[in-house]
Protein backbone atom coordinates (compact mmCIF):
# COMPACT_ATOMS: atom_id res chain seq x y z
CA UNK A 1 0.00 0.00 0.00
CA UNK A 2 2.89 2.28 0.83
CA UNK A 3 4.28 1.59 -2.65
CA UNK A 4 0.95 2.56 -4.22
CA UNK A 5 0.83 5.73 -2.14
CA UNK A 6 4.36 6.66 -3.14
CA UNK A 7 3.56 5.95 -6.79
CA UNK A 8 0.41 8.09 -6.61
CA UNK A 9 2.32 10.90 -4.94
CA UNK A 10 5.04 10.69 -7.58
CA UNK A 11 2.41 10.72 -10.37
CA UNK A 12 0.73 13.76 -8.80
CA UNK A 13 4.02 15.65 -8.58
CA UNK A 14 4.77 14.77 -12.20
CA UNK A 15 1.32 15.97 -13.30
CA UNK A 16 1.69 19.22 -11.38
CA UNK A 17 5.10 19.75 -12.95
CA UNK A 18 3.61 19.31 -16.41
CA UNK A 19 0.81 21.75 -15.53
CA UNK A 20 3.31 24.29 -14.28
CA UNK A 21 5.42 23.83 -17.38
CA UNK A 22 2.36 24.28 -19.57
CA UNK A 23 1.44 27.51 -17.79
CA UNK A 24 5.00 28.83 -17.95
CA UNK A 25 5.16 28.23 -21.70
CA UNK A 26 1.53 28.74 -22.63
CA UNK A 27 0.72 32.02 -20.90
CA UNK A 28 3.26 34.18 -22.83
CA UNK A 29 2.12 32.61 -26.12
CA UNK A 30 -1.55 33.24 -25.32
CA UNK A 31 -0.85 36.85 -24.29
CA UNK A 32 1.21 37.46 -27.43
CA UNK A 33 -1.57 36.15 -29.66
CA UNK A 34 -4.17 38.33 -27.93
CA UNK A 35 -1.97 41.44 -28.09
CA UNK A 36 -1.15 40.91 -31.77
CA UNK A 37 -4.85 40.44 -32.58
CA UNK A 38 -5.73 43.62 -30.66
CA UNK A 39 -2.93 45.56 -32.39
CA UNK A 40 -4.23 44.46 -35.82
CA UNK A 41 -7.74 45.53 -34.85
CA UNK A 42 -6.39 48.85 -33.51
CA UNK A 43 -4.52 49.54 -36.77
CA UNK A 44 -7.48 48.78 -39.03
CA UNK A 45 -10.51 49.86 -36.97
CA UNK A 46 -12.57 52.90 -37.96
CA UNK A 47 -12.19 55.06 -34.85
CA UNK A 48 -13.34 58.63 -34.23
CA UNK A 49 -11.02 61.37 -32.93
CA UNK A 50 -11.68 60.67 -29.24
CA UNK A 51 -11.07 56.94 -29.65
CA UNK A 52 -7.91 57.51 -31.69
CA UNK A 53 -6.44 59.81 -29.02
CA UNK A 54 -7.34 57.44 -26.18
CA UNK A 55 -5.97 54.39 -28.02
CA UNK A 56 -2.88 56.10 -29.45
CA UNK A 57 0.20 53.92 -29.07
CA UNK A 58 2.00 56.53 -26.97
CA UNK A 59 -0.92 56.85 -24.58
CA UNK A 60 -1.27 53.06 -24.27
CA UNK A 61 2.43 52.66 -23.47
CA UNK A 62 2.32 55.48 -20.91
CA UNK A 63 -0.72 54.05 -19.12
CA UNK A 64 0.74 50.53 -19.18
CA UNK A 65 4.01 51.81 -17.71
CA UNK A 66 2.13 53.62 -14.95
CA UNK A 67 0.11 50.48 -14.22
CA UNK A 68 3.25 48.34 -14.03
CA UNK A 69 4.96 50.87 -11.80
CA UNK A 70 2.05 50.82 -9.35
CA UNK A 71 2.16 47.02 -9.34
CA UNK A 72 5.92 46.60 -8.95
CA UNK A 73 6.42 49.31 -6.31
CA UNK A 74 3.40 48.03 -4.38
CA UNK A 75 4.80 44.48 -4.49
CA UNK A 76 8.21 45.65 -3.26
CA UNK A 77 6.61 47.52 -0.36
CA UNK A 78 4.59 44.44 0.56
CA UNK A 79 7.59 42.08 0.36
CA UNK A 80 9.96 44.26 2.44
CA UNK A 81 7.33 44.77 5.15
CA UNK A 82 5.24 41.57 5.26
CA UNK A 83 8.06 38.99 5.17
CA UNK A 84 10.13 40.51 8.06
CA UNK A 85 6.95 40.97 10.12
CA UNK A 86 5.92 37.39 9.34
CA UNK A 87 9.35 36.12 10.41
CA UNK A 88 9.21 38.15 13.63
CA UNK A 89 5.76 36.78 14.47
CA UNK A 90 7.10 33.20 14.41
CA UNK A 91 9.94 33.91 16.86
CA UNK A 92 9.65 33.03 20.56
CA UNK A 93 8.21 35.93 22.51
CA UNK A 94 6.41 37.41 19.49
CA UNK A 95 4.06 34.55 18.59
CA UNK A 96 1.30 35.94 20.80
CA UNK A 97 1.03 38.97 18.51
CA UNK A 98 0.44 36.84 15.39
CA UNK A 99 -3.34 36.60 15.80
CA UNK A 100 -4.03 40.35 16.30
CA UNK A 101 -1.64 41.33 13.48
CA UNK A 102 -3.28 38.88 11.06
CA UNK A 103 -6.64 40.23 12.20
CA UNK A 104 -5.61 43.76 11.24
CA UNK A 105 -4.28 42.49 7.89
CA UNK A 106 -7.57 40.66 7.33
CA UNK A 107 -9.46 43.89 7.94
CA UNK A 108 -7.23 45.68 5.44
CA UNK A 109 -8.06 43.16 2.74
CA UNK A 110 -11.74 42.87 3.62
CA UNK A 111 -12.32 46.60 3.12
CA UNK A 112 -13.25 47.56 -0.48
CA UNK A 113 -10.05 48.78 -2.12
CA UNK A 114 -11.77 51.67 -3.88
CA UNK A 115 -13.03 52.89 -0.50
CA UNK A 116 -9.57 52.59 1.05
CA UNK A 117 -7.97 54.52 -1.83
CA UNK A 118 -10.51 57.33 -1.71
CA UNK A 119 -10.31 57.64 2.09
CA UNK A 120 -6.51 57.78 2.01
CA UNK A 121 -6.67 60.35 -0.79
CA UNK A 122 -9.02 62.54 1.26
CA UNK A 123 -6.82 62.11 4.35
CA UNK A 124 -3.37 62.44 2.74
CA UNK A 125 -3.37 63.65 -0.84
CA UNK A 126 -4.05 62.52 -4.36
CA UNK A 127 -1.24 60.84 -6.29
CA UNK A 128 1.08 57.89 -6.74
CA UNK A 129 2.29 57.28 -3.18
CA UNK A 130 -1.18 57.39 -1.67
CA UNK A 131 -2.23 54.73 -4.17
CA UNK A 132 0.84 52.67 -3.23
CA UNK A 133 -0.08 52.90 0.46
CA UNK A 134 -3.66 51.75 -0.14
CA UNK A 135 -2.73 48.98 -2.59
CA UNK A 136 0.06 47.68 -0.33
CA UNK A 137 -2.30 47.51 2.64
CA UNK A 138 -4.81 45.62 0.51
CA UNK A 139 -2.19 43.09 -0.71
CA UNK A 140 -0.33 42.70 2.59
CA UNK A 141 -2.23 39.70 3.97
CA UNK A 142 -1.26 36.90 1.51
CA UNK A 143 2.48 37.45 1.98
CA UNK A 144 2.23 37.86 5.77
CA UNK A 145 0.02 34.80 6.23
CA UNK A 146 2.06 32.59 3.91
CA UNK A 147 5.31 33.63 5.60
CA UNK A 148 3.93 32.63 8.98
CA UNK A 149 2.39 29.39 7.69
CA UNK A 150 5.51 28.49 5.73
CA UNK A 151 7.82 28.94 8.72
CA UNK A 152 5.43 27.14 11.08
CA UNK A 153 5.33 24.20 8.66
CA UNK A 154 9.07 23.56 8.89
CA UNK A 155 9.80 20.26 10.63
CA UNK A 156 10.96 21.15 14.20
CA UNK A 157 13.36 18.19 14.20
CA UNK A 158 15.30 19.78 11.32
CA UNK A 159 15.55 23.04 13.27
CA UNK A 160 16.75 21.22 16.36
CA UNK A 161 19.25 19.25 14.29
CA UNK A 162 20.64 22.46 12.83
CA UNK A 163 20.97 23.98 16.30
CA UNK A 164 22.64 20.78 17.46
CA UNK A 165 25.27 21.35 14.77
CA UNK A 166 26.11 24.67 16.42
CA UNK A 167 24.22 27.02 14.12
CA UNK A 168 22.99 30.29 15.58
CA UNK A 169 19.31 31.23 15.40
CA UNK A 170 19.99 33.63 12.52
CA UNK A 171 21.88 30.94 10.60
CA UNK A 172 19.12 28.39 11.18
CA UNK A 173 16.60 30.90 9.87
CA UNK A 174 18.69 31.75 6.81
CA UNK A 175 19.92 28.28 5.88
CA UNK A 176 17.12 25.98 7.05
CA UNK A 177 13.78 27.66 7.78
CA UNK A 178 13.55 30.21 4.98
CA UNK A 179 14.63 27.83 2.19
CA UNK A 180 12.10 25.22 3.36
CA UNK A 181 9.35 27.85 3.67
CA UNK A 182 10.19 29.58 0.37
CA UNK A 183 7.63 27.77 -1.84
CA UNK A 184 4.78 28.83 0.47
CA UNK A 185 6.11 32.39 0.80
CA UNK A 186 6.46 32.79 -2.97
CA UNK A 187 2.91 31.58 -3.47
CA UNK A 188 1.81 34.46 -1.24
CA UNK A 189 3.97 36.89 -3.23
CA UNK A 190 2.38 35.72 -6.50
CA UNK A 191 -1.09 36.14 -5.01
CA UNK A 192 -0.18 39.67 -3.90
CA UNK A 193 1.09 40.50 -7.41
CA UNK A 194 -2.20 39.39 -8.96
CA UNK A 195 -4.17 41.43 -6.42
CA UNK A 196 -2.01 44.48 -7.09
CA UNK A 197 -2.25 44.38 -10.88
CA UNK A 198 -6.03 44.09 -10.65
CA UNK A 199 -6.61 46.78 -8.07
CA UNK A 200 -4.07 49.21 -9.57
CA UNK A 201 -6.85 50.19 -11.98
CA UNK A 202 -8.41 52.19 -9.13
CA UNK A 203 -5.32 54.39 -8.99
CA UNK A 204 -6.73 56.46 -11.83
CA UNK A 205 -9.43 57.83 -9.48
CA UNK A 206 -6.76 59.63 -7.40
CA UNK A 207 -4.51 60.74 -10.28
CA UNK A 208 -2.05 57.87 -9.90
CA UNK A 209 -2.35 56.79 -13.53
CA UNK A 210 -2.75 53.29 -14.91
CA UNK A 211 -4.90 51.48 -17.45
CA UNK A 212 -8.00 52.19 -15.38
CA UNK A 213 -8.06 55.56 -17.18
CA UNK A 214 -9.20 53.81 -20.37
CA UNK A 215 -12.12 52.20 -18.58
CA UNK A 216 -13.14 55.51 -16.99
CA UNK A 217 -12.98 57.31 -20.34
CA UNK A 218 -14.87 54.53 -22.07
CA UNK A 219 -17.68 54.60 -19.52
CA UNK A 220 -17.85 58.40 -19.24
CA UNK A 221 -17.90 59.06 -23.00
CA UNK A 222 -19.84 55.91 -24.00
CA UNK A 223 -16.98 54.65 -26.16
CA UNK A 224 -17.12 50.85 -26.25
CA UNK A 225 -13.81 50.42 -28.17
CA UNK A 226 -11.95 52.31 -25.43
CA UNK A 227 -13.75 50.46 -22.63
CA UNK A 228 -13.19 47.01 -24.14
CA UNK A 229 -9.57 47.81 -24.99
CA UNK A 230 -8.90 48.92 -21.41
CA UNK A 231 -10.42 45.73 -19.99
CA UNK A 232 -8.58 43.54 -22.48
CA UNK A 233 -5.19 45.15 -21.87
CA UNK A 234 -5.63 44.88 -18.10
CA UNK A 235 -6.54 41.20 -18.40
CA UNK A 236 -3.46 40.50 -20.53
CA UNK A 237 -1.26 42.44 -18.12
CA UNK A 238 -2.67 40.45 -15.18
CA UNK A 239 -1.85 37.18 -16.97
CA UNK A 240 1.69 38.36 -17.68
CA UNK A 241 2.21 39.45 -14.07
CA UNK A 242 0.91 36.07 -12.89
CA UNK A 243 3.36 34.41 -15.28
CA UNK A 244 6.22 36.55 -13.93
CA UNK A 245 5.19 35.53 -10.40
CA UNK A 246 5.33 31.86 -11.39
CA UNK A 247 8.81 32.34 -12.85
CA UNK A 248 9.97 34.07 -9.66
CA UNK A 249 8.41 31.29 -7.59
CA UNK A 250 10.25 28.69 -9.68
CA UNK A 251 13.58 30.51 -9.46
CA UNK A 252 13.33 31.21 -5.72
CA UNK A 253 12.39 27.66 -4.77
CA UNK A 254 15.47 25.60 -3.81
CA UNK A 255 16.19 22.58 -5.98
CA UNK A 256 14.53 19.37 -4.87
CA UNK A 257 11.50 21.17 -3.38
CA UNK A 258 8.05 21.48 -4.95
Amino acid sequence: MSTDTATASSTKRARLSREDLGLLLGLPILCTVVLVAWAIWRATADLDDIEQRALAWGNILTLTGEHLLLTVVGALVVVVTAIPIGIALTRPGMKRFATPVIGVANAGQAAPVIGVIVLFAMWLSFGFWTAILALSLYSFLPVLRNTIVGLQSVDPTLVEAARGMGMSNATVLRRVELPLAMPVIMTGVRTALVLLVGTAAFGTFISAGGLGALIVVGITLFRSPILISGGLLMAVLALLVDWAGRVLEFLATPKGMS
